[in-house]
């Protein structure tokens, strides 16, 4: 036998080790959704806390905004842009229906990072806005970050800002296609700095690439990577999962935690359909007072829900609770 038969035959039998010293989550032992109320029928949650109140914006028309001050009832307070946003017709056909915003807050004000597009369009455009105050009619459009076309090999949707352990700023986006992306963004501009482009994660051609929705953060050493595997907006039909992989590098390599690298499909899935809950998934997290959470969107014979989650570190790995 070769040496790198060897080699290969090790790594085989180290990955079979680690599957069953630790197996995957049956999807009958994940949590429900903790309890919310008040206007939660959301799509493509992102959610910052400011001085005590929790601002959730979401997919829509103008995108919606939504606050909470005990993270457990929301309302909504109106739209980013209520008087529409022509700036973005060309990619959205003409449509003001906006997707996956991400917010949070820096410098005093808060970014919103947000997706037009049209389904299954490659002609999609990242766009920046910022408020001081996060209310309706507030926000100032900063223009595009990053945009596709139809000869692009990515696609510009499913922004997500992250700012790493030395301060630096970079944005991921992506969905399908060749998958997770990202870009270095300047602080003082919130635009795009340089012109490398890295590549975080990519399913395979056999499960349609169908990988989206990345959200990026740092925790005790490492940077974990949130992702959707499958597909969503089929209602009850829908197989969206979340999934994760991490580095300790910002700009990867991520793998999941049997070793595989996110690069070649892997992920470790943390949810999934269970039960009456059915395609969680577009995931956003972030550390609050009590816990780490996670937010994300499930589907019901009623249309698509806010979810809402406790994160615990089992290992150095997120379960939810």
């Amino acid at each position: 036998m070769t040496r790198q038969r060897r080699r290969a035959v090790l790594a085989a039998l180290t990955t079979l080790l680690t599957l069953l010293v630790t197996p995957p989550a049956d999807a009958a032992d994940y949590p429900n959704p903790g309890v919310v109320t008040g206007d939660v029928a959301v799509h493509d949650p992102s959610v910052v806390k400011v001085n005590g109140t929790y601002y959730l914006l979401s997919t829509g028309t103008g995108l919606e905004i939504r606050t909470s001050t005990d993270r457990t009832a929301f309302r909504r307070v109106g739209s980013v842009w209520p008087n529409g946003a022509a700036w973005a017709h060309p990619f959205t056909g003409g449509s003001d229906n906006l997707w996956a915003p991400d917010i949070s807050f820096h410098n005093g004000q808060f970014y919103l990072y947000y997706a037009a597009s049209s389904f299954g369009s490659q002609n999609s455009a990242i766009f920046l806005a910022t408020s001081t105050t996060a209310q309706p009619g507030s926000w100032s459009n900063k223009g595009i970050v990053v945009q596709t076309s139809g000869s692009s090999d990515h696609n510009a949707i499913d922004p997500n800002l992250v700012v790493d352990a030395s301060g630096a700023w970079w944005l991921t986006y992506g969905s399908f296609w060749t998958g997770i992306k990202m870009i270095r963004v300047d602080p003082a501009t919130g635009k795009q700095s340089g012109g490398t482009r890295y590549n975080l994660a990519q399913r395979p051609s056999s499960a349609g690439g169908a990988i989206e929705a990345p959200y990026i953060v740092y925790r005790s050493g490492y940077y974990y990577l949130f992702v959707s595997f499958d597909y969503c907006c089929r209602g009850t039909s829908s197989n969206y999962r979340t999934m994760v992989g991490r580095s300790t590098s910002i700009t990867g390599p991520y793998v999941d935690r049997n070793g595989v690298a996110m690069t070649s499909g892997g992920g470790t899935e943390i949810l999934a359909t269970h039960g009456s809950i059915y395609g969680p998934g577009h995931p956003a997290a972030f550390a609050d007072s009590d816990a780490w959470v996670l937010v994300y969107h499930y589907y019901t014979s009623s249309g698509s829900r806010l979810g809402i989650n406790l994160i615990g570190w089992s290992g150095g790995w997120p379960a939810l609770y």
